[in-house]
């Protein structure tokens, strides 16, 4: 879960627990405990110590709490049956947490319907309902926000991930300014300063009033950085996220897929679905914290 099956087997057991186990056991075991886990999520069981101590919402300064959901995806190397190299597969990620950050519960699924389920049940075992707001910051990746508002409200806030916004306007500027590295600089800070202090809806009008390039190729990708923003003009509303002190990015969510990604992207590694099914949802389960491992150990046959 932690290692390769091959690094638990050779290395992990046997320097800290003296115990001498082959690889294929070390598998064998990791795979039947990650498959009841997964089974337990897929049926709405929600892995959490009992008594459940209660997640702390508040936000430093104000009146008012907050609970957030992060999602996001990643690929995962595959193979066919007989060893041949397959297409990638995305597995979603996802992290309920405080905004403190002290509190975090992780779950997995390539499936993102699902996934987002897990997730509602979750939030309600844990009490997320009890913040005065919930809050989802993704990277705007196909599909994710309608995912959660489906199974969690149709008025969930979503905020866009602010360096994902920024990042679109920094390639922009290095296209349009690409032998000169400071008025891309400028370019970039004017444009994501005013997203910043004054929000989506105004960027939107400041690209709109950009005169059009003359090159065809960064006039097309300022139809694009246009058309990006306009479609979320809805998640960048940054001065209203800032004033009541919520988060604009996704950090924790980013951190989650890299490491959830260590484990699947060693070098070598590739799997078959089954296989990345059950060793992923163990990974995410241990990131959760040592009172929800020790509850599902606790659970096991």
């Amino acid at each position: 879960m932690l290692e390769s099956f091959r690094a638990g087997a050779d290395d992990i057991l046997r320097r800290f627990a003296g115990v001498r186990l082959s690889a294929a056991t070390v598998r064998g075991a990791t795979e039947a405990a990650g498959g009841r886990l997964m089974e337990r999520q897929r049926a709405g069981e929600v892995v959490r110590p009992q008594p459940s101590p209660a997640w702390d919402f508040r936000l430093e300064g104000r009146r008012h709490t907050a609970a957030y959901l992060g999602l996001d995806a990643f690929s995962v190397p595959m193979q066919q049956p007989g060893g041949a190299r397959a297409e990638g597969r995305m597995l979603y990620t996802a992290v309920l947490y405080t905004p403190d950050k002290s509190r975090s519960h992780y779950l997995v699924d390539f499936d993102l319907g699902r996934l987002a389920g897990q997730m509602r049940q979750a939030a309600i075992a844990l009490g997320l309902g009890e913040a005065s707001r919930v809050i989802a910051i993704t990277d705007a990746g196909n599909g994710l926000e309608a995912a959660l508002r489906r199974h969690f409200r149709d008025d969930l806030l979503c905020i866009l991930d602010w360096y994902h916004a920024a990042q679109h306007l920094h390639a922009y500027a290095s296209g349009l300014y690409p032998a000169d590295a400071l008025a891309a600089a400028a370019w970039a800070k004017k444009a994501k300063d005013i997203l910043y202090q004054r929000g989506g809806t105004a960027l939107l009008a400041h690209l709109r009033r950009q005169p059009a390039p003359a090159d065809a190729g960064v006039a097309d990708e300022l139809r694009k950085l246009v058309g990006y923003f306009a479609d979320n003009e809805h998640r960048t509303d940054y001065p209203e996220y800032r004033k009541h002190g919520w988060d604009i990015g996704s950090g924790p969510t980013e951190a989650a897929c890299k490491v959830v990604g260590a484990r699947l992207k060693g070098s070598g590694m590739r799997w078959v679905e089954a296989g990345a099914a059950q060793v992923a949802p163990l990974r995410a389960l241990y990131l959760s914290g040592a009172d929800a491992w020790d509850a599902f150990w606790a659970l096991a046959p």
